[in-house]
Parts: structure tokens; C-alpha cells; sequence
């Protein structure tokens, strides 16, 4: 089910001084072109020949995003607010367009010289991509209206850039506000253009969309389990309750004779997409309660999507993905791709940073939307990627939705567009609509015989005095996911699985010749195989620290165990985002027995083919007929809307239905051309701290999986999101060094991606170091404000800078105070800053360069009593004013105004230490939590009122006080004036 707790963060990254990576882009020369023959190129042709200027312009159409509406308009975002990351991208001519689907045809076709022939990112950006001269213009364009370069894409078709809400506005002829969208329980806050975009008439038919204006984020498929208190044994003979763990999946699906063949998926990689950093701990837990080696996953944090944040609800989402992917493909690479704490980068961000740079030969997706919530620029940016994902030789598997049929469903009594009341119509989530992607729906244990969920049966073991970890004991018929409950109201209302017809893609030549598949449906249908997917029949149990999937009571996940040792208690989920990585673990199971080595690209074709013929359907696929995925809900969630019910062959419910991984891998066709030696990439820093300009020394080692051979060729080195670097030659023993060393604090990633030889396949690694920023302890600052004017009940920024003189470096706390705290006492506020953590700590690290950051102030005292407002150490939220806004070593010996709330996060701080720390130490750390909240809602003048008043009119004036980390003496302060109409 859709995930309704992304809150609008008013963060926005620090703009960044940096110089223009399209400065150091070195001239491409002659690039192998492999789309039809293999003989260099050149780079594609000029399209752009006039000037670009502003003063003749076009729109771009269907831009602004479906719920940015007039009803939900909260104000104008202030216009100095920082906006990093915004993309611009760029569209492919009608010739490349026909090249890359003849390419992708002959790729997927045994008889072709192009059979499985996969490009890299530069071999794409040499055929399909904008020619640099494009680039050129289009940035030195970019750069005139103010904004700062960032990147530019490895594949040539995408620019990213920096600038603030003004520069936007300006430069795309729209304004940018705030929108309150309605939820079940209140409003969600975001940000977006409220018109189309402009762009200027030269570069009409060139750019395809421009992105990253909005936070609207796409939602996670993960669905927490309703059953109040999760305490049963798995197979327990007392209450019948049963849960899957991963040998129950290894069975009920027999994932088992391809493990007896030796084959755990090595050799292949699994690219999970993220919008949350994780617990490494938690992934641990979860391996080592299955009976599983413990192996960590790789973590790669998107470069300039801001600091590594947990976000809620996120992170059991990468949890789930990285624990049931790891579980059935246990000896494949297993790598977290994932955006940080700015909010107008979100998943998708991850997906394309994922092809861009072609990590995995499989791409699992948790994460999507129903096809109406997108802006169509958007999405024909985003099938762009999946295209050249596909030529890539990436598979690219998608959750197909929790929502049953009515995919645009909220959550709320509000749809997003009224006059098409489109939340309560058919509906399917995208990508897994996409032709070039593996949409992968729910199924549940049939209940027509309460044998199938009852312990002690043919199905199950009997419980014994201890949990049974694997109890499953065959397959189990399977029906439609649909718990639905009817007639719930607004909160929770949906849990089934998502199908039906694509309103944006036509049917691909491949979804035909199976039973069920009408043609009369010109449109592509969804979903193309599935899983269980059921929260409560069975379930399946997680290890996370994302509390929102905790049973209420829960102190703790998987410190015993599966199980909380001081309550019992189980963590148990389900959704389609269990079953899309599962299947992605399957197919990389697949593609060792079967030799694709360098992957498969999109699957569908050969699932397809396979259903088509009688014999292979009923051996390798179970057809699940019984079931629907009606909305049930009732009136005022989905009307009269009726589902698709499963049937025969194929359905827009479960698709082709669930799978015998056993008998699948026997008829699935072996790759038929040369097999290459699986290789790893690992990047390892000689100094993973190394101060500010400091040289660090990288070594690149690339090996085959089998240790037999040693890789020949070169890596491309990217930096952050520079330039990459192609060409570096492997040494006689497989390895690469590279130094550089880094201007800024912060951390920064060195990605390096090994092209493969005439024997071995291709593989990328990458490694993040931290470079600290200490004190200069010398030198002094000085610190400049903006004015600040808002409207009662709305927020806005006022713009700190900082800057140092004498040779000062360092991080400097920022604190504030105002003019009349007693009358502002149901402000908020939340510092943007470089270290991220939202405390003010500001990172200096030139010593001649001045540095910015933002002071948001909420007057919406509403905003300020929700649970998003007392605080979480390591995420972005508000603070009330009144609370502990003044946080300078002089206020702190004066406990007087700010003891009480400085005792709760001082215990809110030390509860999340003990509870992420140590798992056995969760019990204690609740407790804490608890005593801490109190104190804090204590301190922020609680009282039995339910009438909260906002801040009253005035002008009052603001005091910001900026001191260093290490030396009380090297400070400074300023003032403005901040008025509320």
C-alpha cells in the first residue's frame, strides 16, 4: 500500500561552489559504436544551431505536476530557496529513436550478431545521446541564468544544475509554491511549478523534460502487517498462525534444485532503488535469523542528493528489498542505490543513476505511481532510461502496487482531480507498466481450505517448543492478493495487488500467445508474473528499525531472532515490494545456471514464450484463477469501480501466475553466445578520512568470481558526479591507482566500472570516504541575514551566510534568538545545513569562499504539535521555537528556558543510541524514549487546550549567532527582521 508519510521537508541543499564539470569534459574522439556494427563512430550530430535566448519561448507541455491544483495552494516558496539537482533532459531524434528499437530487437533476437551484445553507458551516449557541442550551449545557456553546472550524464542526455527558486522561475517562465495535499491524517506539504515550464524555442524537440522543480516523491509498495500484536510461534498449533521466512520461499516456490546445481546467483549483481539510508545491523539480524551467511550489501548514496538520511517508512522499504533479494540469490552482489535528505531528489533519481552507470545486471524497483500521478514529461524521461537500461543488458524489475485496481488511490476523500475523480478509476503503476520493465503483482494462500494456513497440515510443520524457522513443506495453492477491508474508511483502506490496462503504452509484440491475453486489448496489460504478497496470509517477517512496521507495543525487531526478546514480538509485512525482489533474486538464479553473465536485459520476451506452449506453462508456472483485486472499500473510496478477477493463462491480476523456479530454469533457453568469467570491482581508499586537499590514493582491483583468470581492459573513474575518467588501463594483476584529493568536507564516492574483455564480464564498485572538516582554529567570521516577510500561517527563509576571513576553516553552529519569544512560541524552525542534521552546524571548508544556508520559519502552529515536530536525531523535521532554538554553550548554562525540552532530546538521542547500537539494549532505550518525549511535550507548554494559536502579527527581529565547533572565541552574529501579515 502507497506510503502517505513523506512530509514536505523545507530543506533545501546548500548551493554549492564548484566549478562546471562540463569545463573539464574532455573531447570524446571516436567511440565504439556497437548498436549495429562494431566499428567506431563518431558522436551524434548538432541539433542545436540557433541561439538559445529567453526572449522567444515554447511550452513544454504537460509539465506541471497532476497535484499542484489551485485548491491545495499554500503560497509562493521564497524565492532565494536553494534548489539543487535540477535536471534537464534531453530527447532522442526520430532516426535515434528507430536505431535504438532496432538494436533492442536484434539484441533479443539468437539469430543476431547483436544477440545479448550489451552497450556501455559511453557506447549509448555515442549513438543516442546530444553531441557535446549541445551540452556546450545548453549549459553556457544555464550558467547566464545564474545557475551552477553539477553533472552531465555518462549517457550524454542529461545536465544537472543548481539555482535558486528566482533563477527557476525566471529561467522557466513559472512560479513555484507549496501545496497542502490532503491525506488520511492531514496534509502532506510539497513544492512544485504551477504552471507548465518554458523553454526557449531553440531548444524545441531537444529537450525532453526538466526535472527535480518539485518533491513529490513516488511511493514505496510495502504494506505493514494489521494484525495488532504479532506473538505466535511460526507454525504454532494454538493459533494456526504461519509466517514466511526465506526457506518457506525456497520451498513453496522450489527455488531448491537450482541451489543443488550449485547455483546461488554468484557472478550477478542486484541494484536495489532506495530513498532511505539503512542499518547495516538490521540486514545483518535478518541473515542471521534465516540461518544465512551473513553479507553485507554495498551502499551507494546518489552523489549531490544531500547528507545519508533515514527517512520513515523508506527504510523498511530498502530493508525488505535488500534482505529478500540477498535471501534467495545468496551469492550475488547485492548494492543499495539511494538519494539523501533533499527532497527533490526522490527514487526515480536512483533508477536513472543506476543506468546511467549501469550498476546491476538487475534493477529491483519498490517504488512507483499510478500512471495519472506523473507529469507525461516525466515519464517519457523515465521510459527513456528504461530503454537504455534494456539495451544495457539491465533487467529491470517493478513492484506492480498495492492499491488493487484504483492505483491512483490517496488515501484520502479528496481526489487529485476532481473533474475525472481519476483516484476512484482503473488505474496501474508506473514503471512496472513499462514494456521494458517486469511488473511483478500479489498473490495470497488460497483460503478455500483452511488446511493451506494451519500449522500441523499438509502444508506446514507442526510447531514445535521452539519457532521453526523453515516450516513450509510444498507448494501452496495460491488465490489473488486482496485483503481489503470493506467499508474502512480513509486510513489503510487498500492491500491488494495492482493490475489491469496501461493507458500510456501500447501493447509489446512479445504479451501475446497465452491463453487469457485478448486482442482486442491494444494496450500493454500488468502484471507479468507474481508472488505472495499477503500480509496476514501468511506474511512475511523483516528485520528493520523503521518503527512504522512494528506491532504497537513493539520495542525492538530481530534482537532474538526474529523476535523482540522482551515482548515476543514478530515484524511481519507483505505488499508487492516483497515480490519484486524476489523475483529479481530468481532471475539472477537464472542467469548463472543458464550463463548470461553479463545479464539478460528485459526478460518479458522469454516469459512469454515459454507460457505460450501447454506443456512448459503447466510445469514451470502455477496459474492462479480464483481471486480478484476488486476495490472494496466501499463508497467514498472507490464508488461502484469493480477489479479484474484472475482466471485461466494470463490475468490482470496475477499475470502469468507464480512460479516453479526449479522447472522454469529448466526450460528457460541458455544463452547462446560466448559465456564470460563473472568479474567483481572493488575500490578501496588508502585513507578513508583524509583531510581537506589532501592526496588519497584509490586502488581498483578487479578479479573473476572463480579467481581462474585475471581481467584485462580499463575502468571509467567518476568522482562524485564529475567527469568521468575512461581509459585507465588494468595492470598486469587486474588493479587501477588513482589519487586525487578533495576541496570540500563531506563525503565523496569513487565509482569505478570495469568495461569487461574478450573473456570477462563487465562489473563496477565503488567506495565513500569522509573528509572531516576541523577547525583552522585561527582567523575569525562574519555573518550576513536576508529579511524575512511571511503571511500568517505560512512559512518562509531567510538566507545566512557565512563567511570566513583570516584563514579560517571549520564548523560553525548557528543558533538564533527573537525579540519576543512569548509571543513566538508556536514557531518552528529548522536549519538547511551542510552537515545536514538540521542543528545549524555549517561546514567552512574554504577558507575564502563564503558559505550559505537557510533559517525556515513555520507561523502554521499546526505544524508545529505533530509528531513530525518533536524531533528524531539523524532526520530533517521542525522544531518549536519555544522549545530549544537557541542552542550557543552560553544558553546551555541556563536551564532556565530550555532545560526540560534539552533533557528530552538529550534522552530521544540516547534512546536512539542504545536502540541502533544495540539490539538487546531497545528495551531500556523505549523506556527512555518515552521518559523523553514527555519532558519534551512538557517543555513545549503542553496543556489540555485543543485550540493552538499561530503566531501573531507583527515584526520582531532575529538574532543568529554563529560560533566554532572547537574555539568559543571565533564568533559572530547578525540580525534581521522577520514580519508576519
Amino acid at each position: 500500500m502507497k506510503n502517505n508519510a513523506t512530509h514536505w521537508n523545507r530543506s533545501l541543499c546548500l548551493l554549492r561552489t564548484r566549478i562546471s564539470a562540463l569545463a573539464a569534459t574532455a573531447a570524446m574522439g571516436s567511440i565504439l559504436f556497437a548498436a549495429t556494427q562494431a566499428t567506431a563512430q563518431s558522436q551524434p550530430a548538432a541539433r542545436i544551431h540557433a541561439e538559445i535566448s529567453s526572449s522567444q519561448t515554447t511550452v513544454l507541455p504537460n509539465s506541471k505536476h497532476p497535484l499542484a491544483q489551485a485548491k491545495y495552494d499554500a503560497g509562493r516558496v521564497s524565492a532565494d530557496t536553494k534548489l539543487e539537482g535540477i535536471s534537464i533532459h534531453f530527447s532522442r531524434t526520430a532516426t535515434q529513436e528507430a536505431q535504438l528499437q532496432a538494436l533492442l530487437a536484434a539484441q533479443q533476437n539468437p539469430a543476431s550478431p547483436q544477440f545479448h551484445q550489451w552497450l556501455a553507458p559511453e557506447q549509448f551516449a555515442a549513438q543516442f545521446g546530444v553531441a557535446d557541442s549541445d551540452i556546450a550551449k545548453v549549459s553556457s545557456w544555464l550558467t547566464g541564468q545564474g545557475f551552477t553546472i553539477d553533472s552531465v550524464s555518462r549517457s550524454k542526455n542529461m545536465i544537472r544544475f543548481s539555482g535558486t527558486v528566482a533563477q527557476a522561475e525566471q529561467a522557466f517562465s513559472t512560479e513555484i509554491h507549496s501545496y497542502n495535499i490532503p491525506t488520511p491524517t492531514g496534509t502532506e506539504k510539497h513544492f512544485a511549478p504551477s504552471t507548465d515550464l518554458s523553454i526557449p524555442a531553440g531548444l524545441s524537440g531537444v529537450v525532453q523534460s526538466v526535472d527535480n522543480l518539485s518533491n513529490f516523491r513516488p511511493k514505496s509498495h510495502a504494506t505493514r502487517s494489521r494484525s495488532p500484536h504479532l506473538k505466535p510461534s511460526f507454525t504454532s498449533s494454538e493459533t494456526g498462525d504461519v509466517f514466511f521466512s526465506p526457506g518457506d520461499i525456497k520451498t513453496v516456490y522450489d527455488v531448491q534444485p537450482l541451489y543443488n546445481g550449485g547455483y546461488t546467483g554468484s557472478g550477478q549483481s542486484i541494484t536495489v532503488i532506495g530513498q532511505s539510508e539503512i542499518a547495516l545491523s538490521d540486514i545483518e539480524a535478518f541473515q542471521s535469523a534465516s540461518g544465512l551467511a551473513v553479507k553485507d550489501p554495498e551502499l551507494i548514496l546518489v552523489p549531490d542528493t544531500g547528507a545519508a538520511t533515514v527517512s520513515t517508512g523508506d527504510e523498511a522499504e530498502s530493508d525488505i528489498d535488500l534482505e529478500w533479494s540477498g535471501a534467495i540469490a545468496t551469492g550475488a552482489t547485492i548494492t543499495l542505490v539511494y538519494v539523501g535528505n533533499d527532497t527533490n531528489y526522490d527514487a526515480f533519481d536512483s533508477l536513472q543513476y543506476a543506468i546511467d552507470n549501469k550498476l546491476g545486471t538487475i534493477i529491483s524497483s519498490s517504488y512507483g505511481l499510478c500512471e495519472a500521478e506523473l507529469p507525461s514529461s516525466e515519464e517519457s524521461t523515465l521510459e527513456s532510461a528504461l530503454e537504455q537500461a534494456t539495451s544495457q543488458g539491465q533487467t529491470v524489475m517493478s513492484a506492480a502496487g498495492d492499491d488493487g485496481s484504483t492505483d491512483c488511490y490517496n488515501g484520502s476523500t479528496n481526489p487529485p482531480d476532481p473533474s475525472l475523480s481519476i483516484q476512484q478509476q482503473l488505474a496501474v503503476d508506473f514503471p512496472a507498466s513499462s514494456p521494458y520493465v517486469t511488473g511483478v503483482g500479489g498473490t495470497e494462500i488460497s483460503t478455500a481450505n483452511s488446511a493451506y494456513v494451519t500449522s500441523g497440515s499438509a502444508y506446514w510443520a507442526s510447531a514445535s517448543t521452539s519457532d521453526v524457522i523453515s516450516s513450509a513443506l510444498q507448494y501452496i495453492p495460491e488465490m489473488a492478493w486482496n485483503e481489503d477491508t470493506a467499508n474502512c474508511g480513509q486510513t489503510d483502506c487498500l492491500s491488494s495487488g495492482g493490475g489491469g490496462t496501461s493507458t500510456l503504452f501500447t501493447k509489446p509484440s512479445w504479451q501475446t500467445g497465452v491463453t487469457g491475453l485478448s486482442s482486442s486489448i491494444t494496450m500493454r496489460e500488468v502484471p507479468d508474473v507474481a508472488l505472495n504478497a499477503a500480509t496476514g496470509l501468511p506474511g512475511y517477517l523483516i528485520c528493520t528499525s523503521d518503527s512504522t512496521f512494528w506491532s504497537n507495543g513493539q520495542d525492538a525487531s530481530c534482537n532474538s531472532g526474529f523476535r523482540d526478546s522482551s515482548t515476543g514480538d514478530l515484524t511481519v509485512g507483505g505488499g508487492t515490494s516483497f515480490a519484486a525482489p524476489i523475483f529479481s533474486g530468481m532471475v539472477a538464479l537464472i542467469n548463472q545456471s543458464k550463463g548470461y553473465t553479463t545479464g539478460q536485459g528485459l526478460v518479458n520476451p522469454m516469459l512469454y514464450s515459454l507460457a505460450a506452449s501447454s506443456t512448459n506453462y503447466a510445469s514451470a508456472f502455477h496459474d492462479i484463477t480464483s481471486g480478484n483485486n476488486d476495490c472494496l472499500a466501499g463508497s467514498g473510496v472507490c464508488s461502484s469501480t469493480a477489479g479484474f478477477s484472475a482466471g485461466t493463462g494470463y490475468d490482470q491480476v496475477t499475470g502469468l501466475g507464480s512460479v516453479d523456479l526449479g522447472n522454469l530454469a529448466n526450460v528457460w533457453s541458455a544463452s547462446t553466445g560466448t559465456t564470460l568469467l563473472a568479474t567483481t570491482t572493488t575500490v578501496s581508499a588508502s585513507n578513508t578520512a583524509p583531510a581537506v586537499n589532501a592526496t588519497d590514493t584509490f586502488t581498483i582491483t578487479v578479479a573473476s568470481v572463480d579467481s581462474s583468470t585475471t581481467p584485462t581492459g580499463t575502468v571509467t573513474i567518476t568522482v562524485d558526479s564529475g567527469t568521468p575518467i575512461t581509459g585507465s588501463a588494468l595492470t598486469a594483476n587486474g588493479t587501477v591507482t588513482y589519487t586525487t584529493s578533495f576541496s570540500t568536507g563531506g563525503s565523496h564516492q569513487v565509482l569505478a566500472s570495469y568495461s569487461g574483455d574478450a573473456t570477462h564480464a563487465a562489473s563496477s564498485g565503488s567506495v565513500t570516504v569522509n573528509v572531516p572538516t576541523t577547525s583552522s582554529g585561527t582567523g575569525s567570521i562574519a555573518l550576513a541575514a536576508t529579511n524575512l516577510s511571511v503571511s500568517q500561517g505560512s512559512s518562509g527563509a531567510s538566507t545566512i551566510t557565512i563567511t570566513p576571513a583570516g584563514g579560517y576553516t571549520g564548523t560553525v553552529y548557528l543558533t538564533f534568538d527573537t525579540s519576543n519569544d512569548s509571543a513566538l512560541q508556536n514557531l518552528c524552525y529548522e536549519f538547511t545545513d551542510t552537515l545536514s542534521n538540521g542543528d545549524g552546524s555549517v561546514s567552512v571548508s574554504s577558507a575564502t569562499t563564503p558559505v550559505t544556508t537557510q533559517l525556515t520559519l513555520d507561523t502554521n502552529a499546526t505544524d508545529c504539535v505533530t509528531t513530525e515536530a518533536i524531533g528524531s536525531p539523524g532526520k530533517h523535521v521542525l522544531r518549536r521555537l519555544s522549545s530549544h532554538h537557541n542552542l550557543s554553550s552560553n544558553n546551555r548554562n541556563n536551564p532556565g528556558k530550555t532545560a526540560p525540552l534539552t533533557l528530552a532530546f538529550a534522552g530521544l538521542l540516547f534512546a536512539g543510541f542504545l536502540g541502533r547500537s544495540s539490539r538487546k539494549l531497545r528495551s531500556i532505550a523505549g523506556v527512555i524514549a518515552l521518559v523523553a518525549i514527555g519532558l519534551g511535550i512538557s517543555a513545549c507548554g503542553g496543556n489540555s487546550s485543543n485550540t493552538i494559536s499561530n503566531p501573531p502579527k507583527g515584526t520582531y527581529t532575529v538574532t543568529v549567532t554563529g560560533q566554532d565547533s572547537v574555539s568559543a572565541t571565533i564568533t559572530g552574529s547578525t540580525t534581521f527582521t522577520f514580519t508576519i501579515d
